[in-house]
C-alpha cells in the first residue's frame, strides 16, 4: 500500500518551496512541520523582531503565507463585521483590509472562542477565507477583489466556529459542527458551488453542546485515491474527495473536538477531545475500524486544542494545561513527560530546523530541541499588555498557532502580529 500525504501546497504547485509558503492551517502538509531553516529560538521586544504590527479588533486565527503576502482574519468581537487582512511579509505594511460579511443579530460567543478563529487557506493568486456560518470568500491576492462569496451554509456554532477550510486540487473543505447540524460540505473552489454536502451520521447524545466540534479537516492519498479525514464529537469519519461517500469511521467519543488529523508511519493520529485520549489508527483502511482498526492508544494525555505535532519518530501532544507528553509515534510508548511554562495552551505546536515551538495562552513560547530527551532551549514571552487605541476590552490570550516561512516564524497574540527573524 503507498501512501501519500496530499494536502495544501504539495498538490497544488510542485515547483514551489514548501519553506517558503505556510497555505493553510499548519502549513504545507497540514501537521505544523516546517522545512525552513535558521529559525530564531530566541527573541525579545526589541531582538530579532522583523516587524510588529497592529491588527484591529478581535481574531484568533493563525497567519498564512504565499510570496510576498501575508494575511488573517479578523471581526469585531460582537461579530457584526468580518474582515480579511493581507500585510507586506518584508516590511509588515498593511496591503489590504477587507470588510467581507455583516450580520445584525449575531449570536453571543463570549465563552473560549472569537468570529474569526478559522484560518484562511491561500494559494497562488487566491485566498479563501472562512467564518463558519457568517460567510466563506475567495479573494484576488492581486487586487484583493471578490471573486465569490457565500453565506448561506447554516450552522449554529454555539461556542462559535473553529474549522478552517482546506483546499485539495479544485475542491475546497468546510466542516460545520454545531448544535444542530453536523457535516461536510465539498465547494468548487473556482465558482464557491457546493459539489456535494454530507451529514454526519454519528451515535450522538441528544444534547446539543455535546455535539460540537471545531477540527480542520485533512486530505490524505491511498494508493493514489484521495480522502478527506473528519473528526469531529463522538467519531472520525472520512469521505471520499470526489462523491463524499464514506470510506472508514472511527467511534472514540468526546466532545469539543479541535484537533487535525495528521498522518505519518502509516498512521492517522486522532484525538477525543474532552476525553483527552490519543488514538494511532491505521491507514489506508476501510469500514468500521473502531475495535480491529486502532494500532494503539494513550488515555488522558491527549488536548482538546492543540494539534498533536510528529517529527521523525517523536509525537509531540501538549495537553491544555500545559503538560507535554513525547511519545514513540510509532508505538505509543511513553519518552517522558514534563510541564511547560505559559499555564494554558491552544495553539497547535510546530516545528522547524530541529527545533520544535510551544505557545501558551499567556504569550510565552517554550522552545526545545527535537530530541527523545526533554532539553529546553528557551522561553520567549511575547508583550501581553497592550491593549487598543480606543481604551476598549481586549481578551489578553494568545490563540493562534504559528507560521514558519522563510527563516522567519509569525506569531499572532490578543493585539498583534509579530514577525520573528535573525537579523
Amino acid at each position: 500500500m503507498r501512501i501519500l500525504i496530499c494536502l495544501a501546497a504539495a498538490v497544488l504547485s510542485g515547483s514551489v518551496n514548501a519553506a517558503d509558503n505556510w497555505p493553510g492551517f499548519r502549513g504545507p502538509n497540514g501537521d505544523g512541520v516546517s522545512t525552513a531553516k535558521n529559525v530564531s529560538t530566541t527573541w525579545t521586544e526589541t531582538e530579532n523582531v522583523r516587524w510588529k504590527v497592529p491588527i484591529h479588533d478581535k481574531g484568533w486565527s493563525s497567519p498564512v503565507v504565499w510570496g510576498n503576502q501575508v494575511w488573517l482574519t479578523t471581526a469585531l468581537s460582537d461579530g457584526k463585521k468580518f474582515f480579511a487582512v493581507c500585510l507586506d511579509k518584508t516590511t509588515g505594511k498593511v496591503v489590504f483590509d477587507k470588510l467581507l460579511f455583516t450580520a445584525d443579530n449575531p449570536p453571543n460567543i463570549a465563552q473560549y472562542n472569537s468570529f474569526a478563529s478559522p484560518t484562511p487557506f491561500i494559494e497562488e493568486g487566491r485566498i479563501y477565507v472562512h467564518f463558519g456560518t457568517h460567510g466563506t470568500a475567495c479573494l484576488n491576492t492581486v487586487t484583493g477583489d471578490t471573486i465569490w462569496k457565500r453565506n448561506n451554509l447554516p450552522c449554529d456554532h454555539w461556542r462559535g466556529p473553529g474549522s478552517s477550510p482546506v483546499v485539495y486540487k479544485d475542491k475546497l473543505f468546510l466542516m460545520f459542527d454545531g448544535y444542530d447540524k453536523q457535516y461536510t460540505a465539498c465547494l468548487n473552489k473556482a465558482t464557491g458551488d457546493t459539489i456535494w454536502e454530507k451529514d454526519r451520521k454519528l451515535p450522538y447524545p441528544d444534547n446539543g453542546d455535546l455535539k460540537k466540534a471545531f477540527a480542520t479537516p485533512s486530505v490524505f492519498e491511498f494508493d493514489g485515491k484521495a480522502q478527506v479525514v473528519c473528526s469531529a464529537a463522538v467519531g472520525t469519519i472520512a469521505h471520499d474527495v470526489g462523491t463524499g461517500e464514506e470510506v472508514w469511521r472511527v467511534i472514540h467519543g468526546g466532545m469539543n473536538e479541535a484537533c487535525r488529523p495528521i498522518l505519518a508511519h502509516g498512521l492517522i493520529y486522532l484525538t477525543t477531545g474532552h476525553t483527552s485520549n490519543l488514538i494511532a489508527v491505521k491507514a489506508g483502511r476501510t469500514g468500521d475500524l473502531t475495535k480491529d482498526g486502532i494500532a494503539w492508544r494513550a488515555d488522558k494525555i491527549a488536548p482538546s486544542r492543540p494539534s498533536p505535532l510528529v517529527v521523525g519518530d517523536l509525537l509531540y501532544v501538549v495537553s491544555d494545561n500545559g503538560v507535554l507528553t513525547c511519545l514513540d509515534a510509532k508505538t505509543g510508548k511513553k519518552q517522558w513527560q514534563e510541564r511547560l511554562e505559559g499555564g494554558k495552551f491552544s495553539a497547535s505546536p510546530v516545528s522547524a530546523d530541529g527545533h520544535v515551538y510551544f505557545v501558551s495562552e499567556s504569550g510565552k513560547v517554550v522552545v526545545l530541541k527535537a530530541r527523545p530527551e526533554f532539553e529546553k532551549v528557551a522561553t520567549n514571552q511575547l508583550d501581553m499588555t497592550t491593549v487598543p487605541a480606543d481604551g476598549g476590552k481586549v481578551d489578553v490570550r494568545c490563540m493562534a498557532s504559528p507560521a514558519v516561512v522563510d527563516g522567519l516564524l509569525f506569531l499572532r497574540n490578543h493585539t498583534h502580529l509579530y514577525c520573528i527573524g535573525k537579523k
